[in-house]
């Protein structure tokens, strides 16, 4: 078993003072990497990884309990990617129920702990969202709309 270490920092000089900070996260007990850079084409839904409770190696999941440490990062230069969230809202490891999308700008990363009970989408924006309508990850996937768009991927797992 390994630990994780993720260190984000930002700095910027803004007239003529040093501002940003540094943050750091430890993830023990890792022992399962996922790591890849995959090329989305324009056009096509790519999966990018797959979060079930019953793993197999026929569709390459990962176990949804054990995900602690998502990074996607968009590796173009100036084209945007589409990440879509797939929700299993039934968490029955059957198809995604619901799905929400986000635009991640060129150079830019999405980061993301936990994939278990950690994702709900509603309908309604003045609602606080309790922890138990909180639904499982099932997969995400990536779509260019105008280019060949090389993404990287990076999941760390700790086994229960």
């Amino acid at each position: 078993m390994a630990n994780l270490v993720v260190t984000i920092t930002e700095a910027v000089t803004l007239n003529g003072a040093a501002r940003g900070s540094t943050n750091s996260l430890t993830v023990s007990g890792v022992d399962d990497i996922y790591h890849r850079i995959v090329t989305v084409p324009a056009g096509v839904d790519t999966v990018l990884a797959n979060f079930h409770a019953t793993t197999g190696a026929s569709d390459s999941s990962l176990d949804v309990e054990n995900v602690k440490y998502i990074r996607a990062t968009n590796m173009d230069g100036s084209n945007p990617i589409y990440l879509q969230l797939r929700i299993d809202a039934g968490e029955d490891d059957s198809a995604a129920d619901e799905n929400m999308t986000i635009m991640l700008e060129a150079g830019k990363s999405f980061i993301m702990g936990s994939t278990s009970d950690s994702i709900a989408v509603v309908d309604d924006s003045t609602t606080m969202i309790p922890a138990s309508a909180l639904h499982n990850l099932e997969a995400i996937v990536a779509d260019s709309d105008s280019a060949a768009v090389q993404m990287e991927v990076f999941i760390a797992s700790v086994v229960a």
